[in-house]
């Protein structure tokens, strides 16, 4: 199978998006996804007895069971474009460290925990909505170049009036490089964790866009960095459920606007690593045809098809990462425990989505920089060459952690640069609260360029506010 949908699998389980039973007319029509009980000893996932490699129940744990892909391409789902925005504020990582450092209550020790964190963070450049910190007033700072501290509301009202715009922009270069027009839109899927209004984000798509207001429409809120995947997942399963279906994803995430002056670590760390971007996904079934192929169905340009997806939750770790909601924003906890729990399970979860393949034959590795010691461990743990990481790196250099949005991020620079040859596969990695795993096998289709204009970038679109 290819795609994921719902919690049901087998014949007649599925649901559609009405609710309404969906029986399939073939076996490349069905969608499944694992789900699996809690195991306090390892990840959560279904397994399959001890093996002949005698490894730990822990180590076998994570294996959900996973879509696989059908004979016939035409049901199968695939990513056909994506595009990145960024607001217009670049910050240098230097002058942030400085800023920080500068604030007032900021003694020796946690001066050293500042610049530690900060300069051992890989990141050189961050993108803001709150625009440039420093003197000459405004919402995050006054006049002397101190840090406010904005009510949650006020912080909120920044996420409302900037989020649509930045949302807006990845998804036009999304539909411009797909080559679909807003009217062929029939899903919509937002997802972010800073930030929250209603009618949402998915409503101001639709009207911004022009997409048809007959196209259904979910918000996928407050799963954290991991988030995109089950986005994407939903959006295939759709797609293959519905064939001629074209799902519209945005991932649009404003960390900055829940900075704060601190002198606990985990806070220091969290303003070292995390940026703001959106980006969208073009998700299509098989049977729907690509316009950049004049219409006749081939995909004449780079695209990701989906193989599957895996869901695994583990043991430990609900404790040392979380988000939640203080009078003075969003307040994040990341502790030193995330990369070492990521290090000690992420080769059974992978090994889960392979199947017990070999990672060695994946060509390419898109992980989540949810900083530079996850992607350490990762490495490590799974024994990749520098190569492999070099996208998932490159991403936390030039934008820094920009939650659910970052892995798009990374997809598309893999498309844009053109590293990936047809049939090659793409392993994604996620990580969110939970600690959840979130992963995607994504194989390369089509020839020639991911895009008629290959050699664009992400540009800046937000204006530039204080």
């Amino acid at each position: 199978m290819s795609a994921t949908l719902g919690g049901c699998s087998g014949p007649g389980n599925g649901l559609d998006s009405r609710g309404a039973r969906v029986q399939p007319r073939a076996e490349g029509h069905r969608a499944a996804i694992g789900i699996a009980p809690h195991d306090r000893k390892g990840v959560a996932g279904a397994s399959r007895g001890e093996d002949a490699g005698g490894r730990s129940e822990g180590a076998r744990r994570g294996r959900g069971r996973r879509t696989r892909r059908p004979g016939r391409e035409d049901h199968m789902a695939s990513i056909r474009s994506i595009g990145t925005a960024v607001p217009a504020a670049r910050l240098r990582q230097s002058e942030v460290r400085d800023f920080f450092a500068s604030q007032p209550g900021v003694d020796r020790l946690t001066a050293r925990l500042i610049a530690a964190a900060f300069d051992g963070s890989a990141i050189e450049t961050r993108y803001s909505a709150i625009g440039a910190l420093g003197p000459g007033g405004g919402l995050f700072t006054d006049e002397a170049g101190l840090l406010r501290s904005p009510s949650t509301g006020e912080r909120n009202d920044r996420y409302r009036s900037e989020a649509p715009a930045l949302s807006a922009s990845a998804a036009r270069a999304a539909l411009a490089r797909s080559g679909f027009s807003p009217g062929d839109i029939t899903h919509v899927i937002t997802a972010s964790c800073t930030g929250c209004f209603a009618p949402g984000p998915d409503v101001l798509l639709v009207k911004q866009l022009g997409i048809p207001g007959t196209a259904e429409r979910l918000h996928v809120g407050f799963m954290g960095c991991a988030a995109a995947f089950p986005a994407l997942r939903t959006a295939a399963g759709l797609c293959v459920a519905q064939p001629g279906s074209v799902a519209l994803v945005v991932c649009t995430e404003l960390c900055s606007l829940h900075i704060r002056s601190s002198r606990d670590p985990e806070q220091i760390v969290a303003s070292a690593v995390f940026g703001d971007g959106a980006a969208a996904a073009i998700v299509a079934s098989g049977d729907a045809p690509d316009p950049r192929a004049g219409g006749t169905g081939a995909h004449r340009f780079r695209s990701l098809e989906v193989d599957g997806f895996t869901t695994a939750l583990t043991a430990d770790g609900e404790a040392d990462m979380d988000w939640t909601i203080g009078d003075r924003g969003f307040e994040m906890r990341l502790t030193a425990e995330v990369p070492r729990i990521v290090g000690r399970e992420i080769a059974g979860v992978v090994d889960g989505m392979l199947d017990g393949a070999d990672p060695a034959g994946i060509a390419a590795w898109a992980v989540h920089p949810g900083g530079r010691s996850v992607l350490d461990r990762v490495q490590q743990a799974l024994a990749l060459p520098d190569a492999a990481m070099a996208q998932s790196r490159g991403v936390l250099r030039d934008y820094g952690n920009m939650s659910s949005a970052t892995i798009l991020f990374i997809l598309e620079r893999m498309l844009r640069e053109g590293s990936l040859a047809a049939g090659e596969q793409v392993a994604g990695l996620c990580f969110g609260p939970g600690l959840t795993v979130e992963t995607v096998l994504l194989r390369c289709a089509g020839e020639g360029s991911a895009d008629p204009s290959p050699d664009s970038e992400t540009a800046p679109v937000a204006e530039d506010r204080a």
